[in-house]
């Protein structure tokens, strides 16, 4: 990650003397800052985030800003949402794509392209198929291990960082976070599950008991329209 991606260390967020607002936190006389809110890093497993988006939208995507999604999560944690890093894989396409493939594929390339040009880091694994019983399965490969790479190197390349927002439901990440927390970096979980054993939205108790602090996600934590 590049020398330009630090960050300072906290911002400072001041009242007007002028200014009459109830919902305002009290400042003391001496224009004191009110709160400071720390920089923060937000991680974000697409595959985990799209299977919850379709289960609240009752098997239809919600149609949700992933930015605005990201900052408000932040926000709830009295910390300001510097860089978000989503991890996604492109649709399959086959060696003679059919053109359902290319028409999904040019979807997904529009909507990388916009997370881009918004500042996203949009890390990309592969789509894999297999074929059992007659019917197609389809995984992303790679993609917890960019992200992995990317969380074990926040102490050397976001030294300002104490605390990320992770949104993924994988206990593979536990010895990462085990590694972050010794290096003094706060892991915060947003995370959906379902107590009911076989779903796509289980839970992993090492993963709850690894991180800092754990939140569930709710359907109105989606309620930023798509601009």
């Amino acid at each position: 990650m590049a020398e330009e991606n630090k960050l300072p260390i906290y911002k400072k967020i001041y009242k007007e003397k002028e200014v009459d607002n109830n919902n305002m936190l009290p400042g003391d006389r001496n224009g004191s800052p009110d709160e400071f809110f720390n920089p923060t890093l937000v991680f974000i497993d697409a595959g985990f985030l799209s299977k919850l988006s379709r289960y609240f939208g009752g098997g239809k995507y919600l149609n949700y800003d992933i930015l605005e999604f990201a900052k408000n999560l932040a926000k709830k944690e009295k910390l300001i949402c510097q860089k978000i890093f989503y991890y996604t894989a492109p649709p399959f396409q086959s060696n003679n794509p059919s053109k359902e493939e290319e028409k999904r594929k040019e979807g997904y390339d529009k909507f990388v392209k916009k997370l881009r040009q918004e500042k996203v880091i949009v890390k990309e694994g592969r789509c894999q198929r297999l074929k059992i019983d007659g019917e197609y399965i389809y995984n992303q490969k790679a993609v917890d291990i960019l992200m992995a790479m990317d969380l074990m190197n926040v102490p050397l390349s976001f030294p300002e960082i104490k605390e990320i927002i992770l949104i993924a439901t994988d206990s593979d990440f536990v010895p990462v976070v085990e590694q972050l927390k010794e290096k003094g970096i706060k892991v915060i979980l947003y995370i959906y599950y379902i107590k009911r054993r076989n779903t796509n939205l289980s839970r992993s108790n090492h993963l709850l008991r690894a991180v800092s602090k754990h939140i569930k996600i709710t359907k109105k934590d989606f309620d930023f329209p798509l601009r």
